[in-house]
């Protein structure tokens, strides 16, 4: 069934992303080397979708300047959820916009236009909804779903076991009816969620189908889950930059000397820059406008627009906000450590450390595997850092 109309849900914060998503929301974080939201938008158009709803909140202003009135020519428009109440209330926001079936999707997890068209093609007028679900181990961690042939017979938001195999993928056409339905749906902590009104039409013995769907899913919920979304993204080459060699996506706007080494897979994005003897990869991305200069190592690391590497430094299992700075000689050796995200210790995380925007490492400091760098905090020449450093804070030697 085509369907011209697809809401996408982007207000969200992302808490337990800080401290990139300190100023920034979750949608927003880079996938590889662009926001995780243009592969939401990039599905939708390729699927042949024309109307894009984007539900905004948090940080609205950068979302809204990031899409524009239009994307890839289809019309934007853009609904404001001024207080983020849950899914179900987000998806409320676009009532008045919309009269027929309709997407709604993620605007925080990487899907492809293949698995949008999967949904569609599944969906029937008489269909309460349609969703998309993947095979997957990590099923309990993001939302589990139970078949019996092509029907949905149970929606888990939060599984207590790990029995589950098929993960909810965020993928969903439903029928106008799903505003009335949200709306008679019982509040949670005050909050409403779309997977609480499906599982009402479940329960209530109206037709909710589930089509498995292949391709790419991947979405972070902690830092560290941006390195593996990289990863994923590279070992497929679902990158925008041309291949220069097997695995090593270089734009060419791109400027890479010589004498440096990419080491596939890589990708290097626009206006990066890359000196002599400098060595990049595997499994990294930079971004638009990063520097890796003469001498330096970056492995296994995400590094945002704007981010700058000096000289000789070393950068592992890393990954940086816009506009970072990592000194000359600066050490981020990368390796397991245990991650404090709030008042949640994470055991042997690989991280070498997130570093948010604007932060600075200064020349021959080293940096601990685990540390999170808040927004503008600084790492003073010759320091260590290490655990949490707060924003606009410094580290001295």
């Amino acid at each position: 069934m085509r369907l011209d109309s697809a809401v996408v849900l982007a207000a969200g914060e992302g808490t337990r992303l800080r401290p990139l998503t300190k100023h920034r929301p979750k949608p927003l974080l880079p996938a590889a080397n662009r926001p995780i939201l243009s592969y939401v938008l990039d599905a939708l158009v390729d699927a042949g979708v024309d109307d894009l709803h984007l539900v905004v909140g948090y940080q609205r202003d950068r979302v809204q300047e990031y899409v524009g009135p239009t994307y890839r020519g289809r019309t934007v428009t853009y609904h404001v959820q001024e207080k983020q109440l849950g899914t179900g209330h987000a998806v409320l926001q676009a009532r008045d916009a919309i009269d027929a079936d309709f997407l709604v999707v993620n605007g925080d997890e990487v899907v492809t236009a293949g698995m949008v068209e999967a949904v569609m093609d599944a969906h029937s007028a008489t269909d309460a909804a349609t969703l998309g679900v993947v095979e997957s181990d990590r099923a309990a961690e993001y939302g589990a779903v139970s078949l019996d042939g092509d029907r949905i017979v149970e929606l888990v938001e939060r599984p207590d076991d790990d029995s589950y195999r098929l993960l909810n993928a965020g993928i969903y056409a439903c029928g106008p009816s799903l505003f009335a339905d949200i709306e008679s749906t019982g509040r949670r902590a005050g909050e409403l969620y779309l997977t609480d009104a499906i599982a009402d039409q479940i329960r209530g013995g109206n037709a909710v189908r589930g089509v498995r769907i292949e391709g790419l899913w991947s979405t972070a919920t902690y830092p560290w889950d941006l390195l593996t979304v990289a990863r994923d993204l590279l070992a497929i080459g679902h990158v925008d930059e041309p291949e220069r060699s097997r695995g090593v996506y270089v734009d060419e706007t791109a400027s890479v000397h010589d004498d440096a080494t990419l080491r596939a897979p890589v990708v290097v994005g626009p206006d990066a820059a890359i000196g002599p003897s400098a060595v990049v990869g595997p499994d990294t991305a930079l971004g638009r406008n990063t520097t890796v200069d003469a001498g330096a190592v970056v492995e296994a690391s995400v590094l945002d627009i704007d981010t700058r590497v000096g000289a000789n430094a070393t950068v592992v299992d890393a990954v940086t906000g816009q506009g970072v700075t990592v000194g000359p000689g600066a050490a981020i050796p990368g390796g397991e450590a245990d991650v404090r995200v709030g008042t949640t210790v994470h055991e042997g995380r690989r991280l070498g450390c997130i570093a948010a925007d604007r932060a600075t490492v200064e020349g021959a400091a080293t940096v601990a595997p685990g540390t999170l760098i808040g927004p503008d905090a600084r790492v003073a020449t010759g320091a260590y850092a290490d655990g949490v450093v707060p924003e606009s804070a410094e580290v001295r030697r």
